[in-house]
């Protein structure tokens, strides 16, 4: 196993996908880059750790540690925007969320270097994934969990300020409608803000891997970082980002959250 590519083997019917994780960035591109704090800012921050007592619920955890600004293991391999018409980041992002420059003029990767970068880092994560899914599918039905968040103010993504928990199953097709019911109503518990569908439908994993007639039904979840860190409520900047991890902020969260892997397990069961 490479050293940056992390694989957690459950066995619970659960494999939960952390894509975007991960700050490492090879010195040779981070020296072609703007700021390396620029580079690592959309980073999905701690929710690696957010989500580390899945362990102990027997979740099988995929987590790569390089950075989404070298490339995006969420993006589609073929360069096709996953929402149409609006504003997103592509497989080798060339700016950040806020439209920022990751790259020196002349420095961004071209065709040949892309390719480079999907075969050293992408397809492996990928593959890991693909591996554990199969494992876990010969003997039943498997949730797929993509574990995400963002900022929850970020103007040129989308208006306003985000709900807390966005859910995606790209319009009902990557799982089964009691899945995506289970998970909305393991959220409505907090009593905090949420969406199915909205902003965020699902990324490339969701929508490659879901296929709930073949016993794999993949979702993801998209939480406004306020709901366990800092959030600024400005622009964010080295002073203020990213927010420390404070276990007593995020222990509400990881209940809440504790709640909603619960019910994609009981979900999986419930079908083999």
């Amino acid at each position: 196993m490479q050293d940056w590519l992390t694989v957690h083997e459950g066995s619970a019917p659960l494999v939960i996908g952390l894509p975007h994780t991960g700050t490492d960035i090879p010195a040779a591109i981070e020296a072609r880059m703007t700021s390396p704090w620029l580079a690592r800012k959309d980073a999905d921050w701690w929710v690696d750790r957010l989500y580390d007592f899945a362990i102990d619920m027997g979740a099988t955890l995929v987590r790569t540690g390089v950075s989404r600004s070298v490339i995006d293991v969420n993006r589609d391999p073929s360069g096709v925007s996953l929402y149409p018409g609006m504003t997103t980041t592509g497989l080798c992002p060339t700016e950040t969320f806020d439209g920022e420059p990751l790259y020196r003029a002349g420095q961004e990767p071209d065709a040949a270097e892309i390719a480079e970068r999907r075969a050293t880092w992408f397809d492996p994560y990928h593959a890991a994934l693909q591996s554990q899914l199969d494992r876990l599918r010969s003997y039943g039905p498997v949730v797929l969990y993509d574990a995400h968040s963002i900022r929850s103010v970020v103007p040129r993504l989308f208006e306003g300020e985000l709900p807390q928990f966005n859910i995606g199953d790209n319009d009902g097709v990557t799982c089964a409608g009691d899945l995506t019911q289970a998970v909305e109503a393991a959220c409505a518990v907090s009593g905090a803000s949420l969406v199915v569908n909205g902003r965020f439908k699902g990324g490339w994993t969701t929508r490659h891997y879901g296929r709930p007639e073949t016993g794999v039904h993949a979702i993801q979840m998209e939480l406004a970082d306020r709901g366990y860190i800092l959030d600024p409520s400005g622009p964010v900047s080295p002073d203020n980002w990213p927010s420390a991890y404070e276990p007593e902020r995020a222990e509400p969260m990881r209940r809440h959250l504790h709640r909603v892997l619960t019910a994609c397990i009981d979900f999986a069961e419930s079908q083999r």
